[in-house]
């Protein structure tokens, strides 16, 4: 057999030896998909003729067309490196340089990336004297041209406040940003495949010379297109010889928001007819009980085409779901559990819906000792909205902060200007006193007395608890009402905020919680991680294309996952339960499923409900875990006793304490311990009434 077909099964063979027509391959998880693309177009190659220069293969990133590339050098040798392989970005670009004159377009045009859009609207929002932050207003420019609408009609359906600005006020700063990019020479990210598609569309020649080049064309990731990406390809695809190879699985489509439409993989048949279909159902990454877990899941949805995973791994641990008591006992477990297991690291992920609930998780295994990332997005305490509020306390318990003067005077926005500002730190005073000493008039004068009185009150309540602090701040600043009208993705930002509130309540003073905020953010940059790797945290979202021995998928709660704010749709719902099936298919060896029976939810604590996706399975595809005693966190709340049992400390043990936070027994005698805690010093503790957790136990069982 030839060298390029042994290795494949034989659905993988079928879709390589597909010559002309359009064709959909449909991939599932783990099925080796990048390998029968690759496969494919060397055959092309070496079989039947085909040059390397009539080759077109679009991607979403340039990981995977880097490595699309890699892979056909190995196989058929230099011609590889004409082979033109590139992001659905790269590839409207390179259209561009040659033919963007007929455009307007200077040869030497510029493309703004992220820091240099964010400069312009600065920039913009000063001429026109608008206040509100730069990077939603991108965000929603992004949005807009991701529609593939015009900028009229997007606005037309717009709520009526965007990025803080109402939506008449906001029209003309978007079309003056347009102006501005075409007088600097330049195009942004969003305008690139719009521009392409304008030539492409107006200039026939134009597309016929593109066609030549992009004679057979393969698509991968095809459930994740956008309206404007759809366009792309159905005009590259000449309709008298469509040689399109689309690559997708609509099981994986997850990127609704980013306007990613699950039709067009669904609908591929229609939109080309006569097109085959190869599905590759033959999973080499995960085990029998995990796939098993999968294929029921994702059969509950309508929105498909029919497949089923087959396991080429047979058997395997079964699945276990854990159910905790609360949030903070849920996360406890996984860093429990991780401990047991050991290290390296690296083979665990912990996967999670929404942003917010990183924070727990980011605190216990730091306290357990164990290196923890947050991949694809920030460390909680890093995050914007967290951070804004984190200024105030700052400035509240140290005046002379300039940093956190700086970022809490402008959020939310309050009328006092950039050049205000520019008056105050040119005085060479400490912010607040400066600010006190600066003449000013008519909305400016009360905009700086308001922030000043307001300053004054948090001076006070600086000395007590952090969390009737941040709750007075909020309704001072009204900060919920700004997120709002400012962020598109406010809801996401507003959960934040509350898992702040859920911080400081556990923290004590405003002093004790900023201790334990900066204690907890040096950690994410500890020293000596690398050699055993660091457990990965991240959201479903952003777990996509990843694959880890050992996965954690957490919070399998009604509201939660399902989101609350995807109930009222089915095409939402089966979204978020694609995204569950997306999780579960990360997982190589070990999958562990989890949720809390109760959990704080805008400030209230409710009890929750078990997922409806684990509710609608059959009996028998996982089981109750029940860790050891001596691992599994006690149930909470619980009457008042010690966690851990009378006179069972010997000292050196790492505890936990609600109101202290981490420490370590340094002595223990009978039913009294002696404990150091970080960032507070030695406190002598009842066990009968101190509520102390074990954070960390010697491993038990062998490592995978």
């Amino acid at each position: 057999m030839d060298d390029l077909l042994a290795p494949l099964n034989e659905a993988q063979r079928q879709a390589v030896l597909h010559f002309e027509g359009p064709a959909l391959v449909v991939a599932g998880a783990g099925s080796g998909k990048t390998r029968t693309v690759v496969h494919r177009v060397a055959y092309l190659l070496r079989h039947r003729g085909v040059y390397p220069t009539e080759v077109l293969a679009v991607t979403f990133t340039n990981k995977a067309a880097n490595e699309l590339k890699e892979r056909l050098l190995h196989l058929v040798g230099p011609a590889a490196r004409e082979i033109w392989a590139a992001t659905f970005h790269s590839a409207a670009l390179r259209i561009l340089r040659a033919y963007g004159e007929r455009l307007g377009l200077k040869p030497g045009f510029v493309v703004y990336g992220e820091d240099d859009q964010e400069a312009l609207l600065r920039e913009l929002l000063k001429e026109m004297g608008l206040e509100a932050r730069p990077g939603p207003i991108k965000a929603f420019l992004d949005r807009a041209k991701n529609s593939g609408k015009s900028l009229e009609a997007f606005l037309r359906e717009a709520p009526e406040y965007i990025a803080g600005l109402p939506k008449e006020r906001l029209a003309p700063l978007l079309y003056r940003y347009q102006e501005a990019l075409r007088a600097q020479g330049a195009v942004d990210f969003g305008d690139i495949l719009l521009l392409a598609l304008e030539l492409l569309e107006g200039h026939p020649e134009v597309l016929e010379k593109v066609r030549q080049r992009a004679r057979f064309i393969h698509v991968d990731e095809y459930q994740d297109t956008n309206p404007v990406q759809y366009r792309f390809v159905r005009l590259l695809a000449s309709p008298d010889a469509p040689n399109l190879v689309a690559v997708g699985d609509p099981d994986q489509s997850i990127y609704g928001f980013r306007a990613a439409d699950i039709r067009n993989i669904l609908d591929f048949t229609r939109d080309f007819p006569g097109a085959r279909i190869y599905r590759l159902e033959e999973n080499y990454r995960s085990t029998e009980a995990i796939l098993r877990l999968a294929n029921a899941v994702i059969a509950q949805n309508q929105a498909r085409l029919e497949k089923t995973l087959r396991p080429r791994k047979k058997g395997g641990e079964p699945v276990r779901l854990y159910r905790a008591a609360t949030a903070r006992e849920e996360a406890q477990f996984v860093a429990q559990e991780v401990a047991r297991l050991g290290p390296p690291y690296d083979r665990y992920a912990v996967l999670y819906r929404t942003n917010a609930q990183s924070r727990l998780l980011e605190e216990a295994l730091r306290f357990a000792g164990i290196p923890a990332q947050v991949v694809g997005g920030v460390g909680f305490f890093e995050r914007a909205e967290v951070k804004d509020l984190l200024a105030y306390a700052r400035l509240a318990v140290n005046p002379l902060d300039a940093l956190a003067f700086q970022r809490a005077v402008k959020t939310p926005p309050r009328g006092l200007g950039q050049a205000t500002l520019e008056r105050v730190r040119a005085l060479d005073l400490p912010p607040l006193e400066a600010l006190k000493a600066l003449p000013l008039k008519g909305a400016q004068a009360r905009a700086k007395e308001a922030f000043l009185a307001l300053m004054e009150e948090l001076f006070v309540l600086a000395e007590g608890p952090a969390e009737a602090f941040f709750r007075h701040l909020l309704a001072a600043t009204d900060y919920l009402a700004y997120l709002k009208e400012a962020y598109p993705d406010h809801e996401d930002r507003r959960e934040n905020v509350e898992e702040l509130l859920r911080a400081a309540e556990e923290a004590g003073s405003v002093q004790e919680f900023l201790d334990r905020v900066a204690l907890t953010a040096s950690a994410d940059q500890a020293e000596g991680a690398e050699p055993q790797g660091q457990v990965r945290l991240m959201t479903l979202h952003n777990a996509k294309g990843l694959e880890f021995p050992v996965v954690f998928l957490v919070g399998l709660e009604e509201n939660l996952l399902p989101h609350r704010n995807s109930l009222s749709r089915l095409e939402d719902l089966e979204e978020e339960r694609r995204l569950f099936y997306v999780g579960l298919t990360r997982a190589q060896e070990r999958l562990y499923l989890s949720y809390a029976l109760e959990r704080e939810v805008y400030g209230r604590r409710e009890h929750t409900r078990m997922s409806r996706f684990l509710e609608e399975l059959p009996p028998g595809l996982y089981e109750l875990y029940e860790p050891n005693a001596h691992t599994r966190p006690a149930p909470s709340p619980q009457p008042p006793g010690p966690r851990p049992s009378e006179g069972g400390f010997k000292g050196g043990e790492k505890v936990y304490h609600p109101k202290f936070g981490p420490g370590r027994v340094v002595a223990a005698r009978g039913e009294e311990v002696t404990v150091h805690f970080e960032g507070v010093g030695l406190k002598k503790l009842h066990l009968r009434f101190a509520d102390l957790l074990l954070l960390r136990q010697e491993n038990t069982e062998r490592p995978l």
